[in-house]
């Protein structure tokens, strides 16, 4: 993990993810190595919100705790000043309800009130697990310009996510775990370009005649839901010249990408350890 940049953390359940998290938190021991955040184990820090902010369970909470007593405690204990409280409910939308007692709080409303305890000491280390879920999507898209602007300002941010689409217009950098072990340690594009696949999407009137040509070229034209055509690993150009010659008329022509969970289910496709059995659902 490195500053200025949001690094989502990816792999399938039971990979690993939020144990990690656990250890980098000092609430777990790893069975050889060890952990260190801005170079020391995190147990040594005296004040360690002002360090490393994070949020693994945002229901681990006494529910018969009042949110702004709740926040209080943690300020208190790494004296941070109790302005700061109330300028953190304000700021993930809580300070209506900040003398409402936590046990009433939705999932989004932990979501936001575990936001404000990690942000709590201006830590330059934030390790989040699953902050999106329960949001709406007002929060979400909040959420994920928080992320940005927390990267953009020096500091280094870790997302543990199952959210695909969130990750993929979020995260800078991939880390992706599968059983226990390291699958990917990679940029965002440099993901896309080593298990990326492209293939151009068509539609046309003379499929057979189209196929017979590209054939020849060394591409494959196959059917696609909907009437539609693709050819795997082709750019548009090559295709619509291809098309041009033949005289064959094209009514729709463009490249289609994978998406980040196309790629990472092929990734970790021998990595999932609880998948479904294959057969008709009911």
């Amino acid at each position: 993990m490195e500053p200025g940049r949001v690094t989502g953390f990816l792999g399938p359940n039971g990979a690993g993810k939020t144990t990690t998290m656990r250890m980098m938190l000092g609430l777990d021991r790893p069975t050889r190595g060890e952990i260190l955040v801005s170079g020391r184990p995190y147990v040594r820090f005296q004040e360690p919100l002002r360090q490393v902010g994070a949020l693994l369970d945002p229901s681990a909470v006494h529910p018969g705790r009042r949110a702004r007593d709740q926040l209080l405690v943690l300020a208190r204990s790494n004296r941070i000043p109790d302005a700061r409280v109330d300028e953190l409910l304000d700021l993930v939308g809580l300070g209506a309800a900040a003398r409402r007692r936590i046990g009433g709080f939705s999932l989004g409303m932990r979501q936001r009130l575990g936001l404000a305890a990690a942000l709590l000491g201006d830590p330059q280390v934030l390790i989040l697990d699953e902050p999106l879920n329960g949001l709406d999507a007002e929060g979400i898209q909040w959420v994920r310009g928080l992320l940005r602007d927390l990267a953009d300002d020096g500091r280094v941010v870790l997302v543990a996510s199952h959210l695909m689409n969130d990750m993929a217009v979020t995260a800078d950098h991939l880390i992706i775990v599968g059983r226990g072990r390291l699958l990917a340690d990679v940029s965002m594009t440099g993901f896309s370009a080593r298990y990326g696949h492209g293939r151009v999407r068509l539609r046309t009137t003379r499929p057979e005649r189209l196929g017979k040509a590209l054939a020849a070229d060394g591409f494959a034209l196959t059917p696609v839901n909907g009437g539609a055509w693709e050819v795997p690993e082709a750019r548009t150009e090559q295709v619509g010249a291809v098309a041009a010659r033949e005289g064959v008329p094209l009514q729709e022509l463009h490249l289609r990408e994978d998406s980040l969970e196309e790629m990472f289910l092929r990734m970790t496709a021998d990595s999932t350890e609880f998948a479904v059995a294959p057969g008709r659902a009911f």
